[in-house]
């Protein structure tokens, strides 16, 4: 089995604005990230599509990819995800035709189909009230209509987009995620950093049922896992109660501007909530780098992924930069 030394490490964006800081100082910081990580070596820089979310800033995931692959040099940039069914597939396609453009061979295109907010504004994104029940897979069979060359006599084609080889990830958080990507034989990306209790069956079931496509011939996974790392495990474990925060706010339909940490959740929460919140961060490794080295090590046995998509959102600036280091750190060690 795979252990941190062997995979690929990448890092999931959602640009989260934190308390007393602009959308702007958001993006300035998004950016010094991606320079810090790849310089680090890490795979990919993926951002996140959501909408109405006061503390999250990537709405218009496509324009921050841009801005992001623009001030990089060699790290992949892409979505994780896009919402496909908030989109029409032909805009998808010219969006991500335009980027691998003028970023050749370094943009990725992950989908996912929820939508990424709350029902009333997924009702705003989807004005046409038809396409609520469209199929997921059908999305992506249209889309690929549209990378791919022109067929003779095709009235419509996405310029640009025909022709230009996107890769194209699977995102998801269920069963049916899993199945469809296996079908379609593309890579998978279960987003075990907030949903992770099927990540374990998901991966079983897409490797069982996986058929060979022509853009991969055997499973690939990757594993979306919140990290906090710092340089021991207690500042580790205060850095993180700004996320558990974050998700307390979730429980409780609070989605403000991410919080400072604090000494203990104790006085925070009710047992209730406690159990939820640790339900959605079941996956979340806190430590200095020895600690989140045979943390992550483990969670690989575990699941077998082909690849590590971290998470690390504390409230401070400099405290992400740094976990990201600790966590190359740690896959450093022997």
């Amino acid at each position: 089995m795979k252990t941190l030394a062997q995979v690929s490490l990448s890092v999931l964006d959602l640009a989260k604005v934190s308390q007393g800081q602009t959308i702007a100082e958001t993006y300035k910081q998004s950016r010094e990230l991606a320079q810090q990580v790849e310089r680090l070596g890490y795979q990919r820089f993926w951002l996140a599509e959501h909408h109405n979310l006061e503390g999250i800033a990537s709405a218009a995931t496509s324009v921050l990819i841009g801005h992001i692959a623009e001030h990089t040099k060699t790290i992949r940039v892409g979505s994780g995800g896009i919402m496909l069914p908030n989109h029409a597939p032909l805009v998808i396609a010219e969006q991500f035709g335009t980027l691998a453009t003028l970023y050749p061979n370094r943009i990725d295109l992950g989908l996912g189909r929820a939508p990424g907010t709350d029902r009333q504004t997924m009702r705003a994104l989807r004005r046409d009230q038809s396409n609520f029940g469209a199929d997921f897979g059908e999305l992506i069979e249209e889309l690929l209509f549209y990378f791919a060359p022109a067929q003779p006599g095709q009235q419509v084609r996405a310029i640009p987009g025909t022709g230009i080889n996107v890769p194209i990830y699977i995102l998801g958080s269920s069963l049916f995620s899993a199945q469809l990507a296996a079908r379609l034989g593309r890579p998978y990306a279960f987003a075990g950093h907030f949903a992770p209790a099927d990540m374990i069956e998901a991966f079983e079931i897409y490797r069982h049922q996986f058929q060979p496509s022509a853009v991969l011939d055997k499973p690939y996974v990757i594993a979306g896992v919140p990290v906090i790392a710092a340089e021991s495990d207690e500042q580790a474990a205060y850095l993180a109660t700004s996320v558990q925060q974050a998700f307390l706010g979730l429980v409780r339909g609070d989605r403000s501007l991410s919080k400072p940490p604090v000494q203990s959740m104790d006085l925070m929460w009710t047992e209730r909530e406690k159990s939820a919140v640790q339900s959605m961060l079941g996956l979340m490794v806190t430590g200095g780098p020895a600690k989140v080295r045979r943390d992550l090590d483990e969670l690989l046995r575990r699941t077998g992924a082909d690849e590590l998509i971290i998470t690390s959102d504390t409230y401070e600036h400099t405290d992400r930069m740094r976990s990201y280091e600790y966590i190359a750190q740690a896959k450093a060690l022997s």
